[in-house]
């Protein structure tokens, strides 16, 4: 009869869960943040009920929206000069830096957490969706700005989107109402 003898690793396991879960790597978490009101309370709620202090890594994904393509000459005869296309690259780069450091702030209350930051340009539905899906994310977290019926059907749903095609697990914080 064949018998077969646990590693090392498993009788450490069967002795003391507690020591296991401890050499396991921690979840990564990733938040969608941008400048909104609605992304910042579905951070600090992260933070408060879905973080442990056992080796979760928080994730902060911003989606830069990628600079909109203008012919040289608009109809109006305006000319789009490399110095007017510059100045709009470094608008944008600090509306995602402002988003990101206000996260970094609100994370820094909580000194047990790895954060990491991330900046990606395009259409934000499809960079939280591909993002989450290279990290391996084990949840999204991300705030809804509450559209109504007709400008979810102008403007699109984020969370609606990420919601029916992330491959984790969504879960999308509502910010109470005043």
């Amino acid at each position: 009869m064949a018998s077969s003898a646990p590693d090392d690793g498993a009788a450490a396991a069967a002795a003391d869960p507690a020591a296991a879960e401890a050499g396991a790597p921690g979840r990564r978490i990733v938040v969608a943040v941008d400048e909104s009101e609605e992304s910042t309370h579905a951070l600090t709620w992260c933070l408060a009920n879905v973080v442990s202090s056992s080796g979760d890594t928080l994730v902060l994904l911003h989606a830069r929206r990628p600079r909109p393509v203008y012919a040289a000459m608009d109809s109006s005869g305006y000319m789009m000069t490399s110095d007017v296309m510059a100045s709009m690259d470094k608008y944008a780069a600090a509306v995602s830096a402002a988003a990101v450091g206000k996260a970094k702030h609100i994370c820094a209350a909580f000194p047990h957490v790895t954060v990491e930051t991330v900046v990606e340009s395009g259409d934000p539905r499809d960079v939280i969706c591909d993002a989450t899906e290279k990290m391996a994310a084990d949840l999204l977290v991300m705030g809804t700005h509450g559209y109504g019926l007709i400008q979810r059907a102008f403007l699109g749903s984020v969370s609606n989107h990420c919601a029916q095609n992330c491959k984790c697990p969504v879960l999308i914080v509502k910010r109470p109402k005043e």
